[in-house]
Formats: C-alpha cells, sequence, structure tokens
C-alpha cells in the first residue's frame, strides 16, 4: 500500500515564534499638551508592515496628533529611535518609522495585512505590551464584525465612521497597536481598546489602514476626505420607522445580500461642507449613483474625492422623500492642526475636527489645550476657546497670533473666551501678558523629521510704562468705628506664580494687605497671599488702581512678607499707612476685628481674646514654608476675611489677621486664622522705614513648650521649677527643642532634639517670645537640661536673610535648585547636591526623576552646587557630540592604535543621548538612572533676579 502524503498543519507555536520578531514595545512621551492629548509618558505596542523601509503600524492615539518622542525596544531588546509619519485624522491608527540601518543584531520581519480574513468565530491571538509587559498573548474568537466604534468619553480621543470587530480576549493599558493575528501570522485586524467592565477587546478594520500604507510606501500624502458628518449604521428594523419603504429595502437586500442595515446620518457639525443640506435622521442610498450600504463603499468614495463634488442620494422623514445633494468634500487635513502657539507656559491650537465633533462646534476657533501661566491669570482653563485678546477678535491661531504680537510684556488686557462645556456662556477676564518667564513660539509639524519646527514669535512692543492714577477710598459709615481709620490702609494682592517650586502646588494666590509706610511704600501681607520669591505681584489700592510690587522681606519663621511699590503711581490717592499700637494683645483683652472680605467689602467685628499660645504647623509634603517659633492670637467667634488687623478702639494696630497654611495627618492641605503680634512685624518694618535692612537673627531650631510635670520627670529640679514659677512672666512651662531645621549649621551641631531651655542670655525662657533675647546676637548664653543633666552652651545665631530662593535652573524638564529650609528640616543627613522641586510634564525628568531628591553626579562627576552642576552637564553634552562624530580624544593629543571590535570604547548610552545620574532621596537611599536628553523641547534655562525688572527676575537660555 503506498505512503498517504503527510499533510502540514499550520500551529500556534510556529506562527507567534515568527511573528514576535516583527513586534515592538513603545514607549513614548507627549512633550506638550496639543489637541485632545496631555502631556505625559505611556507605553503601547506596534508590529513590522514594511521591513525595507522600517515602517511600524499602530494606534492613531499612540502616534498621537501631539509633538512626541518615541523608542522602540524590539524582541532583542535592540532599542531604536522613531519617527511619526502619520496619524489618521479620524480612524485609530497611525505608522512610525526607524532607521533600520540602526538594528545590528536581528533580521527584520514584517507581518501582512489581510482584512479579508477576518470573519466571525476566526480564532484570533493578540500579541503585544499588554498591562506593560514586555510581551504578552492573548487569545480570543472574533464574535462580531460590525459593532460601534468604541466611545472613550466627550472631549477624547474618539474614532467614529467605521465599523469595529469585537472579540473576548481582555486587552488592557499598554497593547494598544497590537496585530490581531490568525493561525497563519496574518494581522486581520488593529487593537485598539477595550471595555474596562467587561471582558470585550474591540479591534480596528485593516481596509482604510491598508489604503494608507501604500500612499506612504509611495512617498504621498494619503488622500482623506470629509463631510463633516457623523455616520451611524441602522438595522432594517429600525430604518423602516425613520421611513425606509419596503421596496427600497427590497432593492437594497438584493445588491447587498450580506448586509443587514445602511447608513444613517448621526450628526453635522457647523459651517461644515453638508451642515446646510443632510439632516440628521436621513438615510443613505447612493453615493454618485451608486446604492452604498457600509462606510468602506462610502468613504471609498469621500476619500478620493478631495476637493471634489460628489452626489449623495438620501431618504428623509416619514413621507420617504428621494432627495439628492451635490456635496463638495473637504480636505480632512486641513481642519486637523498641525502647529500650536506656545504663550506664558500655555499651548493653543485651532479647535479640531475631533474636538468640534465631541462638543458640536464648528471646526477651527483658538483652542487652549494647557493654560500656563498667563492664561491661567484670566481663568482660562484647558478647553477652553479664545475668543478674543485685548478686544481683538481671534477666529482662528493666526489672528491669535497677531494680537498677542501687539501686546507689551507686563500689560493687563481683557481675554474673552469660553468653555467647550459651556459654549453658550462667555467670559470676559483680565489676563497679565507674560513674555518674561517663559518663551513665546509657534510650533509647525514636520513630517519628515517627526519633529516639530520652533519659531519665536518678534519680542514684544516696549512695555509702557504705568500711568500715575489717583482713586479714592470708599466712605465707611461712622457707625463702623474702627474701621474708617483703618481701611484706607487696606490694599489687594494678587500673586501669580510661574514655577511650581519651593514645595508649591498652586500658582494663583490672592490676598490683603496692610500699608505700613508711605515713606519709603511699605506693604505687609501674610505668606499665604505670597509663599514664596519667584513670581509676579499686583497690587490694588482703593479696588482701583493696580500697579506692580516687589518684594523686600520674606521672613523665614514668622507669617508675613514685606513688599516695595512706586508711590508715584498713586498720584494723589490718599493711602494712609496704618498706625501701631504699643500695648500687646493679651487673653481677655477687647479688641476690633478689621478685615477684608471675598467682595473687597469691610468686614468689622468687636470681640475679645481668648488665648495667646503657640502656632503649630506640620511638616507639608512635598516641603513647604511654614511658621514656626511664634504665638498666635486666638479670638471669640471670628468672622470670615481675607485678612486684616485686631487693632484698639483708636484704630492702632495690635497684631495682624493673617491666614496660616499646614497640613493634617492625612497630608490634605489646611488652612487656619489668627492674629500675629505687630511687634513682629515692627522688627523688620521699623529697619526698613530707616532706610536700613533689618539685621536680625535666630536660633535656628524649631522650639515648643513643656509643661513643668513633664520636665519634673526629664530631672527638672525643685530649684529650677521655684525660679520658673516666681518669674512674673512666665506660663508655668519650658521651651525645649522640638526639631533640628538644619543639622549642618553650628546651632543644630550643639543642640539635640529634646533639650530643655532652662535659661536663655540669663534669664528663664517660658515662652515663645523669649526667643526674641537671640535676634541680635550672634551667640547666646543657654542653660539646658539633656537627659537629666544641666548644660551650659554659647550657641551662635543665623542671620534672618529673608530672601528666599534666587536661582532656578530648568533642565531635561527638571526644576533644580539648592534645598530650601523646608526640605533641609526634613533631612537628618543633607545630601552634598542640587535639589529636584518640580518636574514638568512630558519633559524626560518626568519619566526619569521625581521631585524631592538631591542630584549628586552627572556622569560620574559630583556635583555640589548649581554651578557645578551646569559645568557636568555641559560635559555630558560634549561627550555626546564628540560620540556621534565618533571620537572621544582631543586632536591633540597623541591616540593610541585602534582596539580590536570587542574592546572598542563607544558609549551606546551616549551615542543615544542618555545621560546617567546618581540620585539620592531624603531617606538616604541612593541609585544610579539613566535619562534620555530632548534639548529639542526641553532646553537648558536658568532664572536669576534681575533688580531692573518688574518681576525681579529674568529667563536665561543657558547655551
Amino acid at each position: 500500500m503506498p505512503d498517504t502524503p503527510k499533510l502540514t498543519a499550520q500551529t500556534w507555536e510556529a506562527t507567534l515564534e515568527r511573528s514576535i520578531r516583527s513586534i515592538v514595545s513603545i514607549t513614548a512621551n507627549h512633550v506638550r499638551s496639543f489637541d485632545t492629548e496631555t502631556s505625559g509618558a505611556y507605553s503601547a505596542t506596534g508590529f513590522l508592515v514594511d521591513a525595507k523601509r522600517g515602517i511600524i503600524l499602530t494606534n492613531r492615539h499612540v502616534v498621537s496628533p501631539a509633538p512626541i518622542l518615541a523608542l522602540a525596544i524590539l524582541s532583542n531588546y535592540e532599542e531604536v529611535e522613531l519617527r511619526p509619519i502619520y496619524r489618521d485624522p479620524v480612524h485609530d491608527f497611525g505608522f512610525m518609522q526607524f532607521d533600520v540601518s540602526k538594528v545590528r543584531f536581528m533580521q527584520l520581519e514584517e507581518i501582512p495585512l489581510s482584512p479579508e480574513r477576518a470573519r466571525v468565530g476566526l480564532e484570533i491571538r493578540v500579541v503585544g505590551n499588554d498591562a506593560g509587559e514586555k510581551l504578552s498573548i492573548l487569545a480570543g474568537t472574533l464574535a462580531r464584525l460590525d459593532r460601534p466604534a468604541p466611545d472613550y468619553g466627550q472631549g477624547e480621543y474618539n474614532d467614529f465612521n467605521t465599523f469595529y470587530l469585537q472579540a473576548a480576549s481582555s486587552t488592557s493599558g499598554g497593547s494598544s497597536g497590537s496585530p490581531v493575528l490568525d493561525i497563519e501570522g496574518h494581522a486581520v485586524a488593529l487593537n485598539a481598546g477595550g471595555a474596562s467592565k467587561a471582558s470585550s477587546s474591540y479591534y480596528l478594520p485593516l481596509d482604510r489602514v491598508k489604503r494608507a500604507l501604500k500612499y506612504i510606501q509611495a512617498g504621498e500624502q494619503v488622500p482623506r476626505g470629509t463631510l463633516q458628518a457623523d455616520f451611524e449604521y441602522f438595522p432594517y428594523d429600525e430604518l423602516r420607522r425613520l421611513g425606509l419603504k419596503i421596496s427600497m429595502e427590497e432593492q437594497i437586500r438584493q445588491r447587498f445580500p450580506n448586509e443587514t442595515g445602511m447608513l444613517v446620518v448621526k450628526s453635522l457639525l457647523p459651517k461644515g461642507p453638508a451642515a446646510d443640506k443632510l439632516t440628521p435622521g436621513d438615510i443613505v442610498i447612493e453615493c454618485n449613483g451608486q446604492p452604498i450600504a457600509n462606510f468602506i463603499q462610502l468613504f471609498t468614495v469621500i476619500d478620493d474625492s478631495v476637493g471634489q463634488t460628489m452626489t449623495l442620494t438620501v431618504v428623509r422623514g416619514s413621507s420617504s422623500k428621494l432627495l439628492t445633494y451635490t456635496l463638495l468634500v473637504q480636505d480632512m487635513h486641513s481642519i486637523t492642526p498641525d502647529r500650536f502657539v506656545e504663550v506664558g507656559g500655555g499651548v493653543v491650537n485651532e479647535l479640531s475636527y475631533q474636538l468640534a465633533r465631541s462638543y458640536g462646534q464648528p471646526c477651527g476657533g483658538v483652542y487652549v489645550a494647557t493654560s500656563g501661566h498667563m492664561l491661567a491669570s484670566a481663568s482660562a482653563w484647558r478647553k477652553s476657546i479664545i475668543v478674543a485678546v485685548n478686544n481683538i477678535p481671534t477666529p482662528n491661531l493666526d489672528a491669535f497670533i497677531d494680537a498677542i504680537s501687539t501686546l507689551p510684556d507686563g500689560a493687563r488686557v481683557p481675554c474673552r473666551f469660553y468653555t467647550l462645556q459651556k459654549a453658550f456662556k462667555e467670559k470676559i477676564m483680565i489676563m497679565h501678558v507674560d513674555r518674561h518667564w517663559h518663551k513665546c513660539r509657534v510650533a509647525v509639524r514636520n513630517d519628515k523629521t517627526g519633529l516639530w519646527d520652533f519659531t519665536d514669535l518678534p519680542p514684544p512692543p516696549p512695555s509702557q510704562p504705568y500711568a500715575p492714577a489717583t482713586a479714592f477710598y470708599p466712605t465707611i459709615s461712622a457707625a463702623l468705628h474702627p474701621a474708617p481709620a483703618v481701611m484706607p490702609s487696606f490694599v489687594a494682592i494678587d500673586f501669580h506664580l510661574p514655577f511650581l517650586v519651593d514645595g508649591m502646588k498652586g500658582t494663583q494666590f490672592y490676598g490683603t494687605g496692610l500699608v505700613v509706610s508711605t515713606n519709603p511704600p511699605l506693604v505687609v501681607c501674610d505668606r499665604d497671599t505670597i509663599p514664596i520669591s519667584i513670581g509676579d505681584i499686583f497690587v490694588t489700592f482703593a479696588n482701583s488702581v493696580i500697579i506692580p510690587g516687589k518684594l523686600v522681606y520674606l521672613h523665614p519663621h514668622f507669617n508675613f512678607v514685606v513688599l516695595t511699590y512706586d508711590s508715584d503711581l498713586l498720584a494723589d490717592t490718599p493711602v494712609k499707612p496704618a498706625t501701631f499700637s504699643d500695648t500687646p494683645l493679651t487673653q481677655g483683652d477687647e479688641c476690633y476685628l478689621i478685615g477684608v472680605g471675598t467682595d473687597q467689602s469691610p468686614v468689622i467685628k468687636k470681640t475679645t481674646v481668648s488665648n495667646v499660645g503657640n502656632i503649630g504647623t506640620r511638616e507639608c509634603s512635598p516641603p513647604r514654608w511654614r511658621a514656626m517659633n511664634v504665638e498666635g492670637i486666638k479670638v471669640d467667634d471670628p468672622v470670615g476675611t481675607q485678612g486684616g488687623v485686631l487693632c484698639d478702639n483708636e484704630g492702632k494696630v495690635q497684631a495682624l489677621w493673617v491666614n496660616y497654611s499646614s497640613q493634617d495627618e492625612k497630608g490634605n492641605d489646611i488652612t487656619f486664622m489668627s492674629g500675629l503680634d505687630i511687634a513682629n512685624v515692627r522688627a523688620v518694618v521699623e529697619p526698613f522705614m530707616r532706610g536700613e535692612y533689618p539685621k536680625l537673627r535666630m536660633i535656628d531650631v524649631e522650639f515648643w513648650t513643656m509643661r513643668i510635670a513633664a520636665a519634673r520627670s526629664l530631672g527638672l529640679t525643685d530649684q529650677w521649677v521655684q525660679r520658673i514659677e516666681s518669674d512674673p512672666n512666665s506660663k508655668h512651662s519650658l521651651l525645649y527643642v522640638l526639631s533640628l531645621l538644619d543639622t549642618t549649621t553650628p546651632c543644630s551641631q550643639m543642640l539635640k532634639v529634646g533639650d530643655i531651655v532652662l535659661e536663655l542670655e540669663g534669664q528663664v525662657a517660658t515662652g515663645m517670645k523669649d526667643l526674641d533675647r537671640a535676634c541680635n546676637k550672634e551667640t547666646v548664653q543657654m542653660t539646658i537640661l539633656r537627659e537629666g543633666k544641666e548644660l551650659r552652651l554659647t550657641v551662635p545665631t543665623v542671620p534672618l536673610l529673608g530672601t528666599g530662593t534666587n536661582r532656578i535652573i530648568a533642565w531635561a524638564g527638571a526644576l533644580i535648585q539648592m534645598p530650601y529650609k523646608a526640605v533641609l528640616e526634613q533631612v537628618s543627613n543633607v545630601p552634598t547636591g542640587v535639589y529636584i522641586s518640580c518636574t514638568l510634564y512630558g519633559s524626560p525628568a518626568s519619566t526619569a526623576l521625581r521631585p524631592g531628591v538631591w542630584i549628586t553626579e552627572v556622569d560620574g562627576i559630583p556635583v555640589s552646587n548649581l554651578d557645578e552642576f551646569l559645568d557636568a552637564a555641559h560635559h555630558h553634552e560634549r561627550k555626546v557630540v564628540r560620540s556621534r562624530q565618533g571620537s572621544f580624544v582631543d586632536a591633540h593629543v597623541p591616540q593610541d592604535p585602534p582596539s580590536p571590535p570587542l574592546g572598542h570604547s563607544d558609549d551606546a548610552a551616549q551615542s543615544q543621548g542618555y545621560v546617567r545620574i546618581k540620585i539620592q532621596a531624603r531617606n538616604g537611599v541612593v541609585s544610579v538612572i539613566a535619562m534620555k536628553l530632548d534639548p529639542i523641547y526641553w532646553s537648558t534655562t536658568q532664572l536669576l533676579p534681575d533688580p531692573d525688572s518688574v518681576s525681579g527676575w529674568r529667563m536665561v537660555d543657558v547655551l
């Protein structure tokens, strides 16, 4: 009997082994917010569809309309840079490309696209980077070929005007862009999304993908047309209810026996090509005289008719009226933005087809992708549409650029806008023009390089000097005595923070200030209004005149700052400086709480001091300034204010009424109001009034008070108890060291946590006010009780400089500064290095670094300050340049003979733009990371003090 020939059956093992070599893991980063996308890192999957050209297919939401930087990790863990070359305006697919010559250690293979193989019941495998795993293989069976496109939510990217395939394979984040394979290794669909509450996954058919690939391989633009109309596939039973006649249904069924329905107009965008012709509910019968029944048939005609007319025949209404319209097909790429403007730290672009469809708005208009510093000052947040700037209409991006170019730095102009969620409700707010904190430039997408090309806008016109203006304070009834004596001393203060440094989490601050001197002009306010030294300050007098303010003193321990202003700008405005009282408030005293309400109206109440006690604040996360070593004045039933004063019957100020900021035990931000003795403020203000800078000093530790009973348990003798109790000012408590604020200072090296202060400068110290004895001394004599033993110490003090942070470096999207006081108090052993205060979304630093750590080395070079850090960064840049040029040696230095290939000293990390950084956390943990730099989108700049500028700062590019 002859041998029976053996049939070779295809197996999944062989197919997957072959296909895996074509699948790549993608890590990408939106470097800017744009259109539907927000800046930040993400991961996904792609697969090779053209091995010769290095073309990878993935999802549109992976390629992204926004500027991105992307890398692909091949199956053998080689890394290549990806260049986005096409993202479809609507459908969820796009292409990336890499240089195939950069792949050294594997043979590239491609996966063929076979949309015709998709059928119900087909067994499939989804292979890709699922849930962050390098490689995951999920099995499934195609259950539907006509599922509606998934809806990801309003304002997000959504696909439409296409069918999707559906299977139960339960893919998740990171598997976007995975191939949906059949057993022969053909891609029958592209994984796109899944249901969060079910094990269903949704796949994009490859018909339009295959068409687009042919154009890209030919080096041509992919034609994409649109009527700005959204179509929906309805089954025949629903079509009959919309007016489809049985006779028409019969003809369509005969022509398309496999179809179970037809297309219906779902929605139309205002001002679109079909807006005044088609109507929602129209049933599409014919296109260019040919019957059609599905998306592919309709959009084959639309995509091939860009810039031309086409006819569409529809059935409308219960009367089944047959109507034919001639429509002009619009180029879909023309309503898909490919440029943006960076202004004041924000990003604006024209409203895209995607977002316009999501909110039922016409395409175009200036869309806020992220507000940044400048637009946030007008509360024009993301998903706002700018209608006019300075009363100049901005219907498109060019008009916006023209309007912005007319605005001088520091101007305050009206900004008219509306939010997409409430398009019917316009707002008009005052915007502070920023051309000093951030660059102002236009970016245009370059599909040849995959990058965005930046062009700086021309310098702004010269800033117009503020014109002197006179304002008069509202008349206050004498029945509100003593408010008429105090209200002319109040001002409103706005503080706009351009960068989140010094532990800040917000950018907009406002509060009440008190004029304490008009010659020189001085204003005090709390540190909840002006928390740090970097920002724009605006002072409003009499609710009428707004002028810039400048910070002169930032108290490191007490809750107040001192500002100055140009008094000439107030002309004849009757500003009245506050009068100070020499009588401190004590428990039981009557006083008046006079402040400013949230509507800027006066608030007054006669009240009684209920308590004078320690102000307690917690260490915050991220570390930020907090008050310490100070007493607060509490009053009975205080009324709500933005701030104010406590004064006597004559209107003489006895305390500032200020807002304290802290956190609770769960890390939630909290605030509370309390009085700050005016004597603490006078110690700083009066030297300024004499033309001197305050020369105050302090003991650089945090104190708290302890009851005598507790101190007895720690070894306090009866002799000391008698002395403390006999002191006329004694509160029957003692000061003790609660925490050390900077372990590197001589003061912190002499004192220890738990030390009880028995004497300070020869007198007992029972309250926070006793610490004032150290304010003018370089050293103080202290007697302390430590572990049951009395010690006499000469403790050095530190000066209260009142300057705050004075330099910031922006490098790779990390805001770097020297560690500030609030950081040092949370570290037992202070690392030697520079401190990362913030990392900006979309930057290299946001993926590799984190705020709150020290950089101690850059490429093996130790850094201890900002100058050394910049030197190390520049040294690395020079090494990268030499690496890419193929030489690491100076041309004037004799060179050794070339080494064999295995011993070649090229640095792959440096040639690919990586820098090695050693970091140390607050808990002392040291780690080394490699970060890929991005000098194109994230250049190096630094912020330096500039007394001649309005803000007191200037931004400088670091070459």
